[in-house]
């Protein structure tokens, strides 16, 4: 796990890329929530949690590109306005990762059986 959440090295399948994100929408409802609760409006909390998140939401779109047997900077066509967001998720998000071994590593996939 701490591998996965902190390291830049290595691949990743999209079932463990879809199990983060749910973990990182559901955490963000439940931050906002409980700002609205104490103070009514999002604060400390939301920021708090998304400044955790950060570093582990990199190393986790990095290695979904690396299964997808790209460079990990293509985590940059984020900052592309409307079209890199939506290329990053079909990218990461729908597309199966490369067959077999590639540059970055072997198959998430065939080691997981």
């Amino acid at each position: 796990m701490q591998h996965m959440l902190f390291s830049f090295n290595g691949r990743i399948s999209r079932k463990p890329y879809w199990m983060f994100m749910l973990i990182v929408i559901v955490g963000a409802v439940v931050a906002t929530i409980i700002d609205t609760a104490i103070t009514g409006q999002a604060g400390i909390v939301s920021v708090i949690f998304m400044l955790i998140m950060i570093w582990a939401s990199l190393a986790i779109q990095v290695k979904r590109w690396h299964d997808r047997d790209k460079s990990g900077w293509w985590i940059l066509i984020n900052f592309v306005p409307i079209i890199g967001p939506i290329w990053a998720f079909v990218e990461n998000g729908l597309l199966a990762g490369t067959e077999g071994k590639n540059r970055f590593g072997d198959n998430p996939l065939k080691q997981a059986t």
